[in-house]
């Protein structure tokens, strides 16, 4: 759980760099060969209704269906990043699924009744820690490392406290690095409308520089503008919205499985450890 590996090699680099090819790829795909297309069929339509006058047709067309609001560069991109962001959501919420597996797993096995003393603890850490160097699915999970950290602090303090705290350090520790392991999410989530508000900007700026033109009687322009503006700050708005939801879910299952760990080992390991009474010794009468 507590990533060792920060380098270019390390999913925490890979995942993020290959999602963001990946969601770019997808979308421009899904707009050469979707989007782009109907949109521009649609626009054609309303320009030929439009130079008809047909009311009927005219008033059916008033309704713009959605390919014709993310037509636009600022949507796509605001499309781009929010799939770049569920794609990250995606692998986090992976990674806790893995995680929570390991509950299943007789790491202390202890047989009922049997307790952990300090003289034990240490044979438990090293054939624990033998057992988790040649597992490669058990290396850097959260379960395992608090296991081991605990059996190593009980055994060098010979304090239950001193070991309960071990795992309470090492489960805050991996609570902290996801929390900032979502770092990039939150700012995706931000760059979102951020992208709508440059979309905002250059439709209000290209509606202006037609303004003449309207004056003129020909607002087709300035209308075009305007409608990036607002498409551009509706889209983002919207997936905005979206993508904090399900980063609070997240969120959420990561805070949840933090707390899952410090039940489970307090249950499972911190309860049967016991520290044997020393018995004084007897002084011999003259």
């Amino acid at each position: 759980m507590i990533s060792r590996n920060k380098g270019i090699f390390s999913l925490e680099f890979l995942v993020p760099v290959f999602g963001f090819v990946f969601a770019m790829l997808t979308v421009e795909i899904w707009y050469h060969h979707l989007v782009t297309p109907a949109a521009e069929e649609f626009m054609v339509k309303r320009r030929v209704i439009a130079a008809r006058g047909a009311e009927g047709d005219s008033a059916a067309m008033q309704e713009r269906p959605l390919y014709a609001v993310i037509k636009d560069l600022e949507p796509k991109w605001e499309i781009i990043f929010c799939f770049w962001g569920m794609i990250i959501l995606g692998y986090k919420l992976t990674h806790i699924s893995l995680e929570r597996r390991l509950f299943k797993h007789d790491f202390v096995r202890v047989q009922p009744g049997e307790r952990i003393i300090p003289e034990d603890a240490l044979d438990r850490y090293k054939e624990l820690r033998s057992a988790v160097e040649k597992e490669p699915r058990w290396r850097e999970r959260l379960l395992p490392e608090c296991i081991i950290a605990s059996l190593h602090r009980f055994h060098a303090t010979s304090s239950v406290q001193d070991a309960a705290n071990a795992v309470r350090e090492r489960a805050d520790l991996a609570g902290d690095e996801l929390d900032s392991s979502l770092g990039l999410v939150r700012y995706i989530a931000w760059a979102i409308p951020a992208i709508g508000f440059i979309g905002t900007v250059r439709g209000i700026g290209d509606a202006l520089n037609f303004a003449d033109q309207a004056i003129k009687g020909d607002i087709s322009a300035v209308t075009t503008g305007l409608g990036l503006a607002f498409n551009s700050t509706f889209v983002g708005l919207s997936l905005c919205i979206v993508l904090m939801f399900f980063l609070h879910l997240v969120q959420g299952r990561q805070e949840a499985f933090i707390i899952e760990t410090q039940t489970f080992l307090r249950d499972q390991l911190i309860d049967v450890m016991k520290v044997p009474n020393k018995e004084a010794p007897t002084t011999l009468a003259s």
